[in-house]
């Protein structure tokens, strides 16, 4: 690991810190999200700073800046459980679920008045078959008798038989 000076230590610090601020206040860089990688992206840093280190021995120590890396999320949980939407995009999602579930309520509603139409539909034919079927079978049974006859059709420009004019 390369050693750094404690300026060099303190410039980083004061980067990640302002990145920090400029995220949780909802500053989010396109294609950023409110989290480490976004974090490390900003103040010019790797994610692996942030991170726990492993000595040769497999122990664990801590990485240079991990210690802001813990207060950046704890900061970020604390704002979470206070009911504010830090992150844009998760504002965006939450906002499009609220939408979807609306829609699904307006299509459920749509295909219940489409149900009630057909049914609607359907009876109103059927009450409409009932009476030309009665008009075929009494048209059928005045021809089979024989002694009915039709009057001739008019022609267009006469008046009706019986006319007054």
């Amino acid at each position: 690991m390369a050693c750094i000076s404690a300026e060099t230590r303190a410039r980083n610090e004061e980067a990640i810190r302002a990145a920090m601020d400029r995220i949780l206040k909802g500053d989010v860089p396109p294609g950023g999200g409110c989290d480490l990688k976004t974090l490390a992206a900003e103040a010019d840093l790797t994610r692996t700073a942030c991170q726990p280190k492993k000595n040769r021995d497999g122990t664990a120590r801590p990485g240079p800046y991990q210690h802001l890396a813990e207060e950046f999320e704890r900061r970020l949980r604390a704002l979470q459980e206070a009911g504010q939407v830090v992150d844009p995009r998760i504002a965006q999602i939450e906002r499009l679920k609220a939408q979807v579930t609306e829609l699904k309520k307006s299509l459920a509603k749509q295909d219940e008045t489409i149900a009630e139409l057909t049914t609607f539909k359907n009876l109103a034919v059927s009450r409409l078959a009932a009476p030309h079927d009665e008009i075929q079978r009494l048209r059928e049974q005045a021809a089979a008798v024989g002694n009915i006859r039709r009057l001739p059709a008019s022609r267009p420009g006469t008046a009706p038989y019986g006319s007054c004019s």
